[in-house]
């Protein structure tokens, strides 16, 4: 259509712009078919596949972490159960020194009160006889009721 030629009927007019109308949309249905519809099926098979890849994803991730965890546990249990017995053991050698310390503690006083009591045996005279057998007899005393 140009506005300086002479128009041409209405009717032929229409039948150029309809014709145009039809080549222009063959030429986007051709162009969609080569062009854009197989780029959306690539697009389309990358999302789908994508897809399928965070879901293994996630999957593999969540069973790792399941895994890790129960290695966590299983390793913190058998800490307390070897820090349970090491304190039972602890305790258990506590309990032993500190009776050691008590028999050694007792058995130290008695030494000491029975060598203050020969001491004071070595030092009686000649003349003190009752005095060196009352000393005598406190340290059987001392000496028989530990036995």
């Amino acid at each position: 259509m140009n506005p300086s030629e002479p128009p041409e009927s209405a009717k032929s007019e229409l039948a150029k712009i309809n014709k145009r109308q039809d080549d222009l949309i063959r030429f986007i249905r051709h162009f969609e078919e080569a062009q854009l519809n197989p780029m959306v099926r690539a697009t389309h098979a990358i999302c789908v596949r994508f897809d399928e890849i965070v879901k293994n994803l996630g999957t593999i991730i969540d069973t790792e972490m399941n895994v890790s965890k129960e290695n966590l546990r299983s390793i913190l249990r058998k800490m307390d159960e070897v820090f349970g017995e090491q304190k039972a053991t602890m305790q258990d050698i506590s309990k032993k020194l500190n009776l050691l310390y008590h028999f050694q503690k007792d058995n130290t006083n008695l030494l000491l009160k029975v060598m203050a009591l020969y001491a004071e045996l070595a030092s009686c005279g000649l003349t003190e006889g009752k005095k060196k057998e009352r000393l005598k007899e406190d340290i059987d005393n001392l000496l028989n009721s530990k036995s």
